[in-house]
């Protein structure tokens, strides 16, 4: 059926033999080589500044002498430091490289350097998308748009597409058939078992997301050089797929070439301004992050070019034992996944910069916490991981780093609460305010400073603010960003917070459909989900007001973002406040004021439907 080029078979063939333990340990010590002093010089700047913070924070809380809870609140703070830190650290790097280096994306990932827009494409890819109970129409159009791209850029012949499915619900799978029949009949694409478009629908959801993909690489993997995963919501231009494939190409021994991915335009303006903050902040953080993990990158799941053989040959996911609440299938499967290709020799690499390759941002804030609380429980499970054999040193703290990502939420929600019942027990001192003040201005600004990295990178640079409307729309949108976020980060916080002592608890979440498509939010959703954040910041507040009035004005931001939450929640998911936003410009991307052809034939063919 595949037709494969037989010299790029015969030296893949090589490259991707299994890997004698010998051969692993030299490539992991020849790979580490270069990269040493710069994870040396981050673990420093990190250790130092996590060091003063716990300083700073013991000299405020020991003031007046140490009591347990006092003790217990400096332990919960220092569970927040490390994510802080790294993400401190990772945005400066990375800014630093933006405005230095000629091409930052080439000089942190060197093997970009390697291929040409010239060079032919020799190896046959398979694009395959995982979809569960998703609207058809919404999943192909998207996949519809790359095949029509790929063919007008005349590499429609290197591509065939895979459409995944764990649908449960008899209509919607009747519905993905017919949409997919509809599509090959719409390109004269002969029947399944010859044509470049596959679909195949699971009777069981074995494993998830990642079962699903396993299957596929199990049946396709001798038919296949690469495949591009994709989300029923990724899209991705020719031109990306062909830098990607070029790239692995020219690097067989990248195993996984993660691409930047960024927010399409949206109607929604909790989407528009949080996917205008987390673009500044991804472009410097993944930067910076790079520039030292280098061969240990990142995998996001999506909108990646993956080498099938040795990924089929490497990287079974393990089942974690036991009863107990993360025991069974591993629900975040991407960085386990990377962990193993980079166990077996291969480099996992990132390409960090914007590349037109996209996704949909959650629409409202209750559908961005269940999809965060969904990662929050994969990323747990991470902890039952950490002692796998043979894993280099720096994809054990790329596991690390994802649990301690949503590590510092219960830390930051307990020292909250033991803070505020301090204020019931008259023997325990009063807190120096100057200390206090100066603490509280250096966390906030850390845990901006991805974002303001990211932002003052686009104001440097003419042809970034023209691409974004200008310094005045720059300015105002990142204001509006970081003011939106400061509000609703506290509960999102709390709904993280509350989650983990759930699972401690032996609750979990299911791995349900994601809704793609904005609407407006009820007052009664809005209800259900947030009034444990409105009721904590009532009885905080309340506290705060009868034993502490004078520290009300300093925590007014942190109270109104939990009293008000379930009005914030209707008002920034409001279709009125979305189309006032688009109207005026506040928080546009670039694709919402130039867009990509790619995002027009979307466009055309959703409005179609």
């Amino acid at each position: 059926m595949m037709d494969v080029d037989q010299g790029t078979r015969a030296v893949d063939r090589g490259m991707d033999a299994p890997l004698t333990a010998f051969e692993r340990g030299d490539r992991v010590a020849e790979a580490w080589r270069p990269y040493r002093w710069r994870r040396l010089l981050v673990l420093f700047l990190n250790l130092v500044t996590i060091g003063a913070l716990i300083a700073l924070m013991s000299a405020i809380l020991g003031s007046g002498g140490w009591s347990v809870g006092e003790i217990v609140m400096l332990a919960c703070f220092a569970m927040t430091l490390p994510w802080l830190s790294i993400g401190l650290w990772n945005a400066l790097i990375g800014f630093a490289i933006h405005v230095l280096a000629r091409d930052p994306a080439a000089y942190v990932t060197p093997a970009l350097a390697n291929a040409s827009d010239s060079d032919p494409i020799t190896y046959r890819s398979a694009i395959a998308m995982t979809v569960r109970n998703e609207d058809p129409s919404y999943a192909v159009a998207r996949l519809r748009v790359v095949q029509e791209d790929l063919d007008a850029a005349g590499l429609g012949d290197r591509f065939d597409f895979h459409v995944l499915s764990d649908t449960t619900d008899a209509a919607i799978g009747a519905a993905e058939e017919a949409a997919v029949d509809a599509w090959r009949q719409a390109i004269g694409d002969p029947d399944a078992s010859g044509g470049r478009i596959h679909y195949r629908r699971r009777t069981s959801n074995e494993g998830f997301k990642a079962g699903n993909v396993w299957e596929f690489v199990q049946r396709c993997g001798d038919r296949y050089d690469l495949f591009l995963p994709f989300d029923a919501d990724s899209l991705m231009s020719a031109r990306a797929l062909a830098r990607m494939v070029r790239v692995m190409q020219a690097n067989p021994r990248i195993g996984i070439l993660q691409g930047l991915v960024v927010g399409m335009p949206s109607p929604s303006f909790f989407s528009r301004t949080f996917q205008f903050g987390m673009r500044h902040g991804m472009r410097t953080y993944t930067a910076g992050s790079a520039w030292w993990q280098g061969d240990c990158g990142p995998f996001w799941g999506h909108n990646a070019a993956i080498r099938i053989r040795p990924f089929r040959d490497h990287c079974d996911l393990p089942t974690i034992p036991g009863r107990h609440v993360l025991s069974g299938d591993i629900l975040s499967h991407d960085q386990v996944e990377a962990v193993l290709m980079r166990r077996a020799g291969y480099e996992v690499r990132v390409i960090a910069e914007e590349d037109e390759s996209w996704e949909e941002n959650p629409h409202s804030l209750p559908d961005f916490i269940k999809r965060d609380l969904r990662w929050c429980q994969g990323n747990m499970q991470y902890l039952w991981l950490m002692r796998l054999p043979g894993v280099a040193a720096m994809s054990r703290l790329q596991l690390a780093l994802a649990i301690l990502m949503y590590a510092g939420a219960p830390g930051w929600m307990a020292f909250l609460t033991i803070g505020a019942a301090h204020a019931f027990f008259p023997e325990v001192g009063g807190f120096p305010l100057d200390l206090g003040l100066a603490l509280f201005v250096t966390v906030l600004v850390m845990s901006l400073m991805p974002k303001l990295m990211g932002m003052l990178d686009v104001m440097v640079s003419r042809r970034q603010r023209r691409r974004y409307g200008g310094t005045a729309r720059v300015a105002l949108g990142s204001v509006t960003e970081i003011v939106t976020s400061a509000l609703l980060a506290p509960a999102v916080s709390f709904a993280q917070a509350r989650f983990i002592i759930g699972l401690l608890l032996g609750r979990k979440m299911g791995w349900g459909a994601q809704r793609r498509e904005g609407q407006a939010l009820g007052w009664g959703e809005a209800t259900r989900g947030l009034w444990p954040q409105t009721l904590f910041g009532l009885a905080l507040g309340a506290v705060l007001a009868v034993k502490v009035p004078a520290v009300l004005p300093w925590a007014s931001p942190l109270l109104a973002s939990f009293v008000l939450a379930i009005p914030f929640a209707v008002l920034t998911a409001s279709p009125w406040l979305g189309r006032l936003s688009r109207r005026v410009g506040l928080c546009d991307i670039p694709e919402d004021r130039a867009p990509n052809p790619a995002l027009r034939a979307l466009t055309a063919k959703l409005e179609a439907r």
